[in-house]
């Protein structure tokens, strides 16, 4: 049983809720789709300013996040961080290091140049390329480093 069923107060919501989204949907069509509105920075502003004024209403307890800005306990809590050891970091970099050096160089490079050439394809499933970069022991950096090359590094816009 839904004790709130026809009960115009939820009706009424939902429709608000129902136009505003509309509302929205047509002001990013009019801008020609979800991609030209991110091309034009409209999204990120949308977040920008939502996160504002969200942070706003916290800070002025006009909406209320309890123990962070209200119904706070007065012990102190304290966090214990990862602190990776600095021996830990050598071994990892000694490992990758030992097999670069004992891999098929020929192979290794042969895959990471298919994997290259894939990308630049339009519409090529990359998958079957990185797996088989991976069995010639090609290192994760290598295959971002060869993505990157031909896709680029996403860049958000600088709004201010």
């Amino acid at each position: 049983m839904d004790p709130l069923a026809g009960s115009y107060y939820v009706e009424y919501l939902t429709d608000e809720i129902e136009e505003r989204a509309l509302k929205y949907i047509e002001q990013i069509d009019k801008m020609g789709g979800a991609v030209a509105a991110i091309e034009k920075g409209f999204m990120q502003r949308e977040i920008i300013e939502s996160s504002y004024r969200f942070q706003r209403e916290v800070e002025a307890k006009k909406r209320v996040i309890v123990g962070i800005n209200d119904y706070v306990s007065g012990e102190k809590v304290t966090i214990k961080t990862l602190k990776v050891d600095p021996q830990v970091e050598k071994t990892l970099t000694d490992q990758i290091r030992k097999i670069k050096s004992s891999r098929n160089q020929a192979k290794a490079k042969e895959a990471i140049d298919r994997l290259h050439d894939a990308a630049a394809k339009e519409n090529e499933s990359l998958m079957p390329f990185i797996l088989q970069a991976v069995r010639e022991y090609v290192t994760l950096g290598e295959v971002c480093d060869t993505l990157r090359t031909v896709f680029g590094e996403y860049k958000p816009l600088t709004l201010f």
